[in-house]
């Protein structure tokens, strides 16, 4: 049994030997105690004075070769337990490179199935779990590294090394740098693919937002008098900064694009959309323009209402005066109404600027086209004529005045 050259073909085999052989040993050992109680007994008859039943020479030579035998069996165990034990760290060695193999191809087959993702969160979550596989490429790395090592005691033990060891190690350490080298490659397009999706949700942001704004500023509200004007057109220059700082974004497309990686950024379809984003933003901020000069102009056409409102309000005032008004005929109420005609002409050249400032704002408005041109027109015709009408009756009540005065005067001189 000790001679046995079988020292199996596989790990369990071996570890089946193993345990077998420690049977053996302590049988051995079992066997020794009882040799050496022999022994101690068969040498006492060496010593007997007279009577000797057998030559002392004979047993000290029996119990010397009993003696002898057990060592040979004893060194002869001890060498097998040392060849089985390294024939144990051999299959060991043979097994987890084994399993490293296998995790390599399992891996291999994993990696070549999968895809880089068809969104940002798809890709997120194969990214993260990508991670979980760098992870574990760690951990299998460190127990690779330790099997090496016992391949590499292995071979320090004999000069030639079992056969297969040094070709088993090469072949593994070469699979093992190509799965570092596809997982990378998959890291790298994970990465490129996240990027891309990044910036395609970005720009959809974007794109969602400048949409709105478009709606905000494309609107045809310029409210229905000076106040809702005013409030439309604060809340019209906030949306302004806003396309306005928006601006920085839509110039960073451009950049963000040179960054991706050449089969994302050469895409025909993400270069197409670029170009709409910025003729969006083009169109957002013409249009934005557009509306603060028609708010301006609303809230000017509602400024002129408002002074021709109060401009005509005057002029009922002052049309109904005259109109009622009688000449009279005393020199003393003729002086009284005279004194009152003074007062209106400082009135009336009051009233006359802020009427040629409302043909000048009316002029303006013609001018650039306000929608509302000839509403704004036919009230400025229609304030003109009646302040001419007042006018007019001014002019006849001053002549009808200074005829009196002619008379009361050339009365008094008589």
């Amino acid at each position: 049994l000790l001679v046995s050259k079988d020292l199996g073909k596989h790990l369990l085999e071996v570890e089946d030997l193993l345990q077998k052989h420690g049977l053996l040993e302590a049988d051995i050992s079992a066997q020794t105690e009882r040799v050496q109680a022999l022994n101690v007994a068969a040498l006492k008859f060496s010593e007997l004075e007279g009577y000797q039943p057998c030559d002392p020479q004979i047993i000290c030579n029996r119990v010397n070769h009993v003696q002898t035998c057990l060592e040979e069996l004893e060194e002869l165990a001890a060498k097998r337990r040392k060849e089985l034990e390294d024939s144990r760290q051999l299959w060991t060695f043979f097994q987890e490179m084994e399993e490293a193999e296998a995790w390599i191809r399992e891996k291999e087959k994993i990696l070549a199935a999968k895809t880089c993702g068809r969104d940002l969160s798809s890709v997120t979550t194969l990214t993260a779990k990508h991670k979980t596989m760098l992870g574990e490429l760690g951990n299998r790395r460190a127990l690779l590294h330790q099997t090496m090592k016992k391949g590499e005691k292995i071979l320090a033990k004999k000069s030639s090394g079992p056969a297969g060891v040094q070709e088993k190690m090469r072949e593994v350490c070469l699979r093992w740098k190509k799965l570092e080298e596809v997982t990378g490659l998959h890291q790298q397009r994970l990465e490129d693919a996240l990027n891309f999706f990044q910036f395609s949700a970005e720009t959809d942001d974007l794109v969602a937002w400048l949409q709105d704004a478009y709606r905000i500023v494309s609107s045809d509200d310029f409210g229905h008098d000076d106040y809702s004007s005013r409030a439309l057109l604060r809340k019209h220059r906030a949306v302004v900064e806003e396309v306005e700082k928006h601006r920085a974004a839509v110039l960073a497309l451009r950049e963000q694009l040179a960054l991706l990686a050449p089969d994302h950024r050469q895409g025909v379809d993400v270069q197409i959309r670029v170009v709409e984003v910025e003729q969006l933003y083009g169109e957002v901020a013409e249009v934005a323009v557009l509306r603060t000069q028609w708010l301006q102009d609303a809230l000017a056409v509602y400024r002129m209402f408002s002074e021709v409102h109060a401009c005509e309000v005057w002029v009922d005032e002052k049309e109904q005066w005259l109109q009622r008004m009688e000449v009279p005929e005393e020199l003393d109420e003729v002086e009284v109404v005279q004194h009152r005609f003074e007062s209106l002409d400082q009135e009336m050249n009051s009233v006359m600027g802020r009427i040629l400032d409302v043909n000048q704002v009316v002029q303006q408005l013609v001018d650039g086209g306000h929608p509302s041109s000839d509403e704004v027109r036919a009230c400025q015709d229609h304030l003109n004529s009646r302040w001419n009408r007042v006018v007019e009756l001014v002019e006849t009540k001053k002549g009808q005045l200074s005829s009196v005065l002619k008379i009361q005067n050339f009365l008094l001189e008589c």
